[in-house]
C-alpha cells in the first residue's frame, strides 16, 4: 500500500487530500500541532477504511518535526508522497509597510525551513527507489505580490523557488515535484471547496505532465 505524509494537516484541505488519496489506495500519516483536530481527522478517515495515524508536532520547531518524521519512518517505512501545506493564518499576515525581520523570520521558521527538512529526510529514499512525489501547496502570494501579506509573500515565493529547483533537478529521476497555489478562501461548499482542490492535486500527481497550477483555474496565467 502506498503512503502519503501530509505536513500541516488540518480539517479542511489536509483532510480532503487524505480522503482523495486514501480513496485511491493510500494510507496517510498526518502531522500538525493540534492533537484534538488530528484525532477527529483520523477517526473520520478510519471510518472510510483509510489506514491513518497522526503525529503531533509544531513544525516551526525543527527537532519536533524531526521526531515526528522519525516516528513515521518507524511506523510506515518509506513513503510515496510528501505533501506540504501548513497555513499561517491571517493573524500572522503583515502589510509590506509593516514587514519586519521578526515577522518574516516567523514565516521562514513555519514554512520554508520545515519544508526543506522534510524533503531532506525523505528525498534520498525516493532517489534510491527512482519514484515518489513531493507536493507543495502555497497561497497565491507565492506567484503574485500582494502588499497586505508582504511578510508571507516573501517566504511563499521563496518556497516556490525551492520547489521549482527541485522539479528541475528531479524530473529526470522519476520523482514528481508539483506546486499548487491557492488564491481563494478554502471552505466547503464554496468555489474554494477543499475537496475540489484535492481533486486537482490528485490529477496533477497522476498525470505528472506539468509542475505548477493555480486554484481556481484561470485566476491568472500560470507557468
Amino acid at each position: 500500500m502506498k503512503t502519503i505524509v501530509i505536513i500541516g494537516a488540518g480539517p479542511g484541505l489536509g483532510l480532503s487530500i487524505a480522503k482523495k488519496f486514501g480513496a485511491n489506495g493510500f494510507q496517510a500519516a498526518l502531522v500538525a500541532r493540534n492533537a484534538e483536530k488530528l484525532s477527529l481527522m483520523v477517526y473520520e478517515l478510519k471510518a472510510l477504511g483509510i489506514n491513518t495515524k497522526y503525529y503531533v508536532a509544531d513544525i516551526s520547531e525543527l527537532p519536533a518535526l524531526k521526531a515526528a518524521i522519525d516516528a513515521i519512518k518507524h511506523d510506515f517505512g518509506s513513503i510515496d508522497v510528501l505533501e506540504f501545506s501548513p497555513y499561517a493564518g491571517p493573524h500572522q499576515f503583515r502589510n509590506v509597510m509593516d514587514t519586519t525581520p521578526t515577522n518574516v523570520l516567523e514565516q521562514i521558521n513555519g514554512h520554508l525551513l520545515p519544508a526543506i527538512l522534510a524533503v531532506n529526510e525523505w528525498l534520498p529514499d525516493m532517489i534510491q527507489q527512482g519514484a515518489g512525489a513531493i507536493l507543495f501547496t502555497t497561497g497565491i502570494s507565492a506567484m503574485q505580490p500582494i502588499p497586505m501579506i508582504g511578510n508571507v509573500g516573501i517566504v511563499m515565493s521563496g518556497l516556490r523557488n525551492y520547489a521549482t529547483n527541485l522539479h528541475n533537478e528531479l524530473k529526470e529521476k522519476g520523482i514528481y515535484v508539483g506546486h499548487l497555489s491557492i488564491g481563494t478562501l478554502i471552505q466547503s461548499g464554496t468555489a474554494g471547496d477543499p475537496d475540489r482542490i484535492a481533486d486537482v492535486w490528485f490529477d496533477m500527481y497522476e498525470k505528472r505532465d506539468h509542475f505548477e497550477n493555480v486554484f481556481p483555474e484561470g485566476l491568472f496565467q500560470s507557468n
